[in-house]
This record gives C-alpha cells, structure tokens and sequence, in this order.
C-alpha cells in the first residue's frame, strides 16, 4: 500500500465498516474488514494512480465524508464528531467505487486487473481474493457490505465514472 494514500485507504474502509456494520463476532469483524481494506485499496490505487496523484491528495486532502454521511443517514455531526478526525480523510470517490467493487464481482475482477501496470503495486504481491472471490463465510460476514441495494445509493454516485475507467475511456488514468 503506498503510504501516500494509507490514510485515505484506512479512512475509507472504516467508514465503509461503521456505514454497513458487522453482525457477527470477532472472526466475522475481521473478515469484512479484510474485504473493506481490499475494495478501498483497489479503489484508491484507480483514482490515484501514480505517486504525484497520491502525494496531491495527501497534501489537499480528500474531501471527507460528509457527503457520505448525509447520504446513508449518519449523524456525524454528534458529540462524538469532534474526536473523529478520521473522518476528514475519507474519499467519496474512493467509498463509491469500493462499494461498486464490493457490490458488482465483475467490475471487482476488471479493477483488480487493471492494476496490473499501477505504480502502488509495482513489487508487490496483489491478492485481493476476499474482494474478488469472496467464499461462503467471505460473504455471510459481509452481509451488509455487500448488500447490492443497501450500497446502492453510494456506489451509483461515481458508478459511471469507474466504468469508463475500466473500460479505457479515459485515457489519463495510468493504472487502467
């Protein structure tokens, strides 16, 4: 994972995780969380391809998730907000693709591809097998987080976008 885009990755898959929780025990917890880390990592290593996109928005920043948060009801806005600072380094496109992968096993597969030529994973062993060949209890401890209508309404934020990415219409993004 490139340290640049860390704290984008782990902010996403967090808030993915409190968005959609888990149902079950400890096992449950860290499998789904294996599956969250996944989707964020695939999605941000696509929408910030080289280290001069990373090191762009580790210096600006991703935008937060407030957006995010109105979307699915969260109140973020309590008193627990102030001690959430996470919360700043979530990225709406990264959590709308990452649903889109979590929730669409086909789009899953060609992302994961596309990472072939991606600066982030350049030396390093990809498996991104929880994401994209998720077995029975893969699936039963991510219930929530995979649920194509419960997901639905963030990954159709920046569904289309992803779309042409994978399909190599736009031709500035170096990992596709």
């Amino acid at each position: 994972m490139s340290a640049d885009i860390s704290p984008v990755i782990a902010s996403t898959a967090h808030w993915l995780l409190r968005s959609y929780p888990v149902t079950g025990g400890a096992l449950d917890t860290a499998l789904a969380q294996a599956q969250a880390q996944q989707a964020a990592t695939v999605a941000a290593w696509l929408r910030y391809p080289t280290a001069a996109d990373a090191a762009l928005v580790a210096l600006v920043g991703p935008g937060g998730s407030a957006r995010l948060d109105w979307l699915t009801g969260a109140d973020a806005s309590g008193p627990d907000a102030a001690g959430e600072p996470w919360r700043s380094w979530v990225d709406e496109v990264v959590a709308s693709w990452a649903a889109c992968l979590l929730t669409t096993p086909t789009l899953a597969d060609r992302a994961v591809t596309a990472l072939a030529g991606c600066e982030h994973a350049s030396g390093v062993p990809i498996d991104f097998r929880r994401l994209t060949r998720p077995d029975e209890g893969d699936r039963r401890a991510a219930s929530l987080l995979r649920h194509p209508d419960l997901l639905g309404p963030v990954a159709d934020l920046h569904r289309a976008t992803l779309v042409q990415l994978l399909q190599g219409e736009q031709s500035d993004a170096d990992c596709a």
